[in-house]
Order: structure tokens, then C-alpha cells, then sequence
């Protein structure tokens, strides 16, 4: 179990909040914030994002640290000391770092969800070097999961997905998205687009389809390229015709010393 239990309650007696209060902020059950307090359930994880994003606390702390109520506020004065940040910095030109593209690790998912706005997060991401040069808002993602993955080819797990940020334009059905959601990050084949509906099917016929609406979607990468150091096997029809090659040089062989006996 995590921490996030004793955290709830040590945020609560700091902010001076009754677990009614507390409820109320996330649209949760009072009797929901007492099972978490007494380590009886944990919260989902859209509302651990709430949370985290609302106090201005890091999940990873919220979860695997027992915080104390000095650490509590001063959580309080530095998000006090970002929000003046963010202002000044909002009324400046837009600034990219140069020579990279920003990875957004598996690890760093649930960081990346609550955060994918937030300007002094994205900027310490870690960047790699890879001769592409798209036009337009670029990040990679390493790929979580097989789902993508058929027969051993395709999309593999760990793989680096170098994606476009989709611009408001309909997107294909065909194309592979990244797609940044509340509840997780996932990465998708589009099939069909209807009005604000996408839907969505992986490379393996074995996961279910899934249907989003564009509402719920907090951003949508377009996959551009893949950096891999797995080497697909040869796939199936290329081993067949490999096999018939070889067998018709066998032939021709046998063909040219027969005629060569007449």
C-alpha cells in the first residue's frame, strides 16, 4: 500500500479541511476519504491527479512519502512562487530548447498527464538527438505495452515513438496516434473518425477496440517514426517467398546440368 492514505489526512488537518470538505472538492463519497485514511482502499488514479494537481504536490511524493506538515507548506509557498512564474513567463515569446526532442518516459506517465501544460515540467524533460527535422510541436513517447505488436512485428514495448502534435484538423483513420487522456496514455491505430468520436483499434486483434470522444482527450501525437532496437523477424509471406526463391534456384540448377549431359 502507498502513502496516499496518510497523506489525504495529514493535507486535511494542514488545510484545515473535514473529510466532508475534502469530498466535496474531488466529487467524491465522505465514506471514500475515511476508507483511504485507514489504508482500507486507495483513490483511482484520475483522482490522485486531482489531488496532486490541486495542492500542487508531486505524485510520486504524494504516493511513496509520508509528508509532514513543514514539507506541506512549503509545497504551499513554492506553488504560490511558479504561479507568479507562470504569469511572467506566459507574456513572453514562446522559447523551445534547441537540438532535441522532449521523451516522455513510462515512469513519467502520470507526471506527464498532470503536467503536460505546464511549461517548467516540459522544459525539464529528458531530450534526445535524432536526425528528424519536423515541422511543427514534436515529443516522443516510449511505448508502453504489446498491444501494437502482431506476430512479433510492429510496435514494441519500450520502442521510442517520434510524434507531430495533431493541429484541430479531422484526423486520419489509418495513422497511429499517442493519444494523452485522464485516465492514462495510450498508443492507437485510428479507425474511424464521426463527428467528435475517434475510434480506436490496436495492431493485435486480441485487445478490444476503444472509443474516445475528443473532450476527453487532453492531446493527440501523431506518430511520425519509431527508433527500435528490436529486429522483426522476417514475416511469414516473406519467409514463403524466400523458400519458393530458393527452390526455383535449386531448380534452374538441376535444369542447366541436365542440358548440359545432353
Amino acid at each position: 500500500m502507498s502513502y496516499i492514505g496518510k497523506n489525504i489526512k495529514k493535507i486535511r488537518t494542514a488545510k484545515r479541511l473535514s473529510q466532508a470538505a475534502f469530498a466535496d472538492i474531488f466529487d467524491i463519497t465522505r465514506g471514500s476519504i475515511g476508507a483511504y485514511e485507514e489504508g482500507r482502499a486507495e483513490p483511482k488514479i484520475d483522482t490522485i491527479i486531482q489531488i496532486a494537481n490541486y495542492f500542487g504536490i508531486s505524485i510520486d511524493l504524494l504516493l511513496n512519502k509520508e509528508l509532514s506538515v513543514n514539507e506541506l507548506y512549503s509545497f504551499d509557498i513554492l506553488t504560490q512562487k511558479l504561479n507568479k512564474a507562470h504569469e511572467f513567463v506566459s507574456k513572453q515569446e514562446p522559447t523551445y530548447r534547441k537540438g532535441g526532442i522532449g521523451l516522455v518516459k513510462t515512469s513519467h506517465y502520470v507526471e506527464y498527464i498532470v503536467n503536460c501544460t505546464n511549461r517548467d515540467f516540459l522544459s525539464h524533460l529528458p531530450y534526445i538527438e535524432l536526425p528528424v527535422n519536423f515541422k511543427g510541436i514534436t515529443r516522443a513517447f516510449e511505448l508502453n505495452g504489446s498491444e501494437m505488436e502482431y506476430h512479433q512485428n510492429g510496435l514494441h514495448h519500450n520502442d521510442i515513438l517520434l510524434c507531430l502534435l495533431w493541429d484541430n484538423s479531422k484526423p486520419t483513420p489509418g495513422n497511429v496516434f499517442v493519444i494523452v487522456h485522464q485516465d492514462g496514455i495510450l498508443t492507437k491505430r485510428l479507425q474511424s473518425c464521426n463527428n467528435n468520436t475517434l475510434n480506436f483499434v490496436s495492431d493485435d486483434p486480441n485487445y478490444a477496440p476503444i472509443e474516445l470522444t475528443l473532450k476527453d482527450i487532453k492531446e493527440l501525437w501523431l506518430v511520425k517514426g519509431v527508433y527500435s532496437t528490436y529486429l522483426n523477424p522476417p514475416k511469414l509471406i516473406d519467409e514463403k517467398v524466400m523458400l519458393l526463391e530458393k527452390r526455383q534456384e535449386e531448380l534452374e540448377k538441376r535444369i542447366l546440368k541436365f542440358e548440359k549431359k545432353k
